[in-house]
């Protein structure tokens, strides 16, 4: 029988035996699939430390090794990345797959609803929490990312979804739920027949993690009202709690073993992480220019104008991090600092050249603020007076270098949000100020996202000794 040769391929490859939430996802994710009905979707759901990862990989790599067709997508650059290393099978943002920019006299840069010419393929979506449907996203398609998702995935003949995430994790800016991790959301929404599959168990291995054991504690508590935690670090390899004394020696420690890029602060502000990205570049890195080559960097708005011309790059997204290969010449124009810089997007190998913003880098803002985007672009369209049709002045702004600067942050410190989607092998965990006025779901869901970051080592800095057990604060 296809279903049950299936399953032992998916086990063979998952290495260890099920547990009985995975044994049950692979029974169900086999009657979903081989049942081969057109508008069902498959919606895995699991926590930290349940296998979740794995048992996704089994499948994908069992289908690929049948013949099926598979798609692997995530909100994210980086979630992409994380993605494909873990299935060893190619995945792409979400964007790139399902828009296509328009011509270039349509304007802005905007993206339409591409044309779905797959059949017969299944479309895995990882870290489904960090997909919205608010209408935020006005340049892409609909801008409801889900709605234009679903409609993509569904329009080619047989095609279904298999939406994977972590309900404990922070929802999309702006919502209180994931609503692609929501069955009644999806089904009255879609009229799709939804398969879903909740994996609670903690695998063994996972038992000697002090990441995934404190990961753990924040989850049991939200939802629950309960102002308890019960941290620990004692007994554990990977788990420290440290003062604000101790980190740049922790920092600097973690930067030679696993390097920049696989080192990070995650903070609750951008005020606390412009802080900490300034603090690390003048004590650890010891860079004395504002700007410089071998800067990790963050896109911090959707840029449409620099991304066209190269391979692997439709446009470059909010969140994209990147080095600095060459910082050039400087100049100040419009009221801002601009600097043309050469940069490595993380996941691409080619270089680009772009102008970028340097107000940004240390604004308590997340980007430009709606009154800063106006007066640059009032600055810019003085340029163009002699220009007598407003639309043709308005064409000749969205057309200009510095309008279209990519806004930037130093990536050595970034928000939670911003960090969603990525791991790191080291992660520093500071909470600044939080009163206990404000350990609510919100505040656990913030910190359980942070935590599961790390692949390696989390750094707790400057927690309250009441978070932690009592064994610790005694110790």
């Amino acid at each position: 029988m296809i279903q049950k040769h299936f399953e032992d391929i998916v086990l063979k490859k998952f290495g260890f035996d099920f547990s009985p939430t995975q044994k049950l996802a692979v029974e169900r994710f086999s009657h979903f699939f081989f049942a081969r009905q057109e508008d069902g979707l498959f919606l895995l759901r699991g926590y930290a430390g349940t296998g979740k990862t794995s048992l996704v990989s089994a499948m994908v790599n069992a289908l690929v090794a049948l013949g099926y067709k598979v798609v692997l997508l995530a909100p994210t650059g980086r979630a992409a990345k994380v993605f494909s290393g873990y299935a060893g099978q190619p995945a792409f943002t979400i964007h790139k797959k399902i828009y296509r920019q328009k011509k270039a006299d349509d304007g802005e840069g905007f993206f339409n609803l591409g044309f779905n010419g797959g059949t017969n393929t299944l479309f895995f979506i990882d870290e489904a929490s960090m997909i919205s449907n608010a209408d935020m996203e006005g340049h892409f398609g609909s801008g409801c990312l889900l709605d234009d998702l679903v409609e993509f995935v569904y329009n080619g003949k047989s095609n279904r979804l298999v939406l994977v995430g972590d309900v404990a994790q922070l929802p999309p800016v702006g919502l209180n739920i994931s609503p692609a991790l929501e069955l009644e959301e999806l089904e009255a929404a879609y009229c799709l027949k939804v398969t879903q599959v909740d994996l609670t168990d903690v695998m063994r291995q996972a038992e000697t993690s002090g990441i995934l054991y404190n990961a753990t504690e924040v989850r049991k508590v939200i939802g629950t009202g309960e102002e308890q935690l019960n941290l620990k670090t004692i007994g554990f390899p990977d788990v420290f709690r440290i003062t604000g004394a101790e980190l740049l020696e922790e920092m600097e420690t973690c930067y030679g073993k696993y390097g920049e890029e696989e080192t990070i602060v995650i903070c609750r502000s951008n005020k606390r992480a412009n802080r900490f990205n300034e603090g690390i570049r003048r004590s650890i890195l010891y860079r004395e220019e504002d700007f410089c080559s071998g800067d990790r960097i963050m896109i911090v708005r959707n840029n449409y104008f620099w991304g066209t011309g190269y391979e692997k790059i439709d446009f470059i997204a909010n969140g994209d991090m990147a080095t600095v290969v060459r910082a050039g010449r400087r100049t100040e124009l419009y009221g801002c600092r601009f600097l043309k810089a050469t940069l490595r997007i993380d996941g691409c190998e080619e270089e680009m050249e772009a102008w970028v913003m340097l107000d940004t880098l240390i604004s308590d803002f997340p980007a430009l603020s709606y009154e800063q985007s106006k007066e640059l672009y009032r600055a810019i369209e003085a340029d163009y007076h002699d220009v007598a049709s407003k639309r043709k002045r308005f064409e000749k702004v969205r057309e200009n270098e510095y309008y279209n600067a990519l806004q930037i942050k130093f990536a050595y410190a970034v928000t939670c949000h911003k960090a969603q989607g990525g791991q790191w092998d080291a992660v520093f965990i500071d909470q600044g100020y939080v009163g206990e006025d404000m350990w609510d779901d919100e505040y656990w869901r913030w910190l359980y996202t942070a935590i599961t970051r790390a692949r390696e080592r989390v750094y707790f800095i400057n927690f309250k000794e009441t978070f932690f057990s009592t064994q610790e604060k005694t110790d």
